[in-house]
């Protein structure tokens, strides 16, 4: 009897407790709603009728960029900033990190480590959902941007029917076209599932989604070009099936980027200039390297004894050569510049070679163009492994082993991980490693992200 008053009593307070929470949240919703003239919050309704809302000015105010989007009860927010002043170096690649986290408070649970914070590398899934909003932005930047750009993405509440990848995508995007950084955008990012009887569902549930034929995520510029798709499909799909699916998908992330061109009028901050202090290259950097190493490369894409190592020590010798005169005519501080230019022509002259009918042997090693590398393929190198294999293609190899164990050792994952879209249980995983000696480099031992 004890035991069950015990158990009463703990129930009243937790309900008393949740009570207490809800009104207190309410409260300060309208409160704080009151007090900020600065908070902005939009809707975008898709053919289907559903809805993903676009808010900014609440969270995040000393950011360059900030912008939540959520769809049911689940929200994302990102936040971009980016470094007044340029890298001292000059560089092609565009400087952005993109970080993807998911935050165990955002499903209602503590962490299951021993400090119980969030803390550790970051998962397979964080990882995927990070490249997924890269390959979105990424190509928007402007040619010969170089400044250091971060965006910092955070999932504040999961529901388990709204996955949160698409609205990270659309959060970043609301967050650097609000911000001050010279950003080319907008973009939207949708997904959009193919049903088996070929109906194209909008913003699919994880239900709808697990149903689907096709599975689809795409991100899509104002003006309807796509930048990034990533598709699973359950069952084979015709190509018409396909084309449909990605059809509706550019046409419903227009809503998006229309909403978020609207938000940019009235809550966007001025975009700065970077004129000054873009460095590119130039047409006058490339035909002046054109003109030193053209002949040189042209012989050694031609001299088809060569072999890797040969073929890029007598490259590395054409360019040593002119790089001299190059310093000479534009001065040591555009030597990053003429880098970028020479790797540029080289790429021109092979890809003239490819396309020249003259010749008959169109590869640097002197395959015809539908000609494979040798393929050379070895078994059971190891007794005691399971399984072993090296296979050889040219001269780049791949040594596998596979590994056999009971049902116990297979990976389960946490609650935390059912809630975000991962899988419950996987008895199959694939190690992948791509160590610096494979290419004759040094470097950190550390595992990259993309292994």
């Amino acid at each position: 009897m004890i035991a069950l008053a015990n158990r009463r009593l703990v129930a009243a307070n937790e309900w008393l407790l949740g009570r207490h929470r809800r009104h207190s949240i309410a409260v300060c919703r309208q409160t704080h709603r009151k007090s900020s003239a600065d908070d902005s919050e939009t809707h975008v309704t898709f053919s289907n009728g559903r809805t993903m809302r676009i808010s900014t000015g609440r969270l995040a105010r000393m950011a360059d960029g900030s912008a939540v989007v959520g769809a049911g009860d689940t929200s994302v927010m990102v936040t971009a900033v980016h470094r007044p002043t340029p890298k001292s170096a000059y560089s092609s690649f565009v400087p952005l990190t993109v970080d993807y986290r998911h935050k165990y408070s955002a499903a209602g649970r503590i962490p299951v480590n021993r400090m119980r914070r969030e803390v550790g590398a970051p998962t397979e899934r964080e990882i995927l959902t990070a490249r997924i909003i890269d390959r979105s932005v990424r190509p928007v930047f402007p040619k010969g941007y170089n400044f250091e750009t971060q965006l910092v993405c955070n999932l504040l509440a999961v529901d388990g029917v709204n996955d949160p990848d698409v609205l990270a995508v659309n959060s970043a995007s609301a967050a650097l076209t609000l911000s001050p950084i010279p950003w080319e955008g907008p973009v939207g990012a949708v997904r959009v599932a193919l049903t088996r009887d070929n109906h194209v569902i909008t913003c699919p549930t994880r239900r709808e989604m697990s149903e689907a034929a096709l599975n689809c995520v795409v991100t899509c510029t104002a003006g309807g070009q796509v930048l990034m798709l990533e598709a699973f499909a359950n069952e084979p799909v015709l190509e018409p099936g396909l084309l449909k699916t990605i059809g509706r998908a550019v046409r419903e992330c227009r809503a998006v980027t229309d909403v978020i061109a609207r938000l940019r009028e009235t809550d966007g901050k001025p975009k700065r200039d970077i004129t000054d202090t873009v460095s590119a290259v130039t047409d006058e950097h490339f035909q002046a390297v054109k003109q030193l190493i053209y002949p040189g490369i042209r012989h050694v894409f031609q001299d088809y004894s060569h072999d890797k190592f040969s073929r890029d020590a007598a490259i590395q010798a054409v360019i040593a050569s002119a790089m001299d005169q190059l310093r000479e005519q534009f001065g040591a501080d555009c030597e990053p510049i003429l880098s970028d230019a020479i790797h540029s022509c080289i790429k021109h002259v092979y890809a003239e070679l490819v396309v020249d009918s003259s010749i008959p042997t169109k590869r640097c090693d002197g395959r015809l163009t539908s000609e494979l590398r040798p393929i050379t393929c070895q078994t059971d190198l190891f007794k005691p492994l399971h399984g072993s294999a090296l296979f050889q293609r040219g001269q780049t190899q791949v040594l596998c082993s596979l590994t056999l164990d009971s049902a116990d050792s297979a990976y389960r994952s946490d609650p935390f991980s059912a809630l975000t879209g991962g899988l419950l249980e996987k008895n199959f995983m694939l190690h992948y490693e791509f160590p610096q000696y494979a290419t004759n480099s040094t470097g950190s031992s550390s595992v990259g992200r993309r292994e």
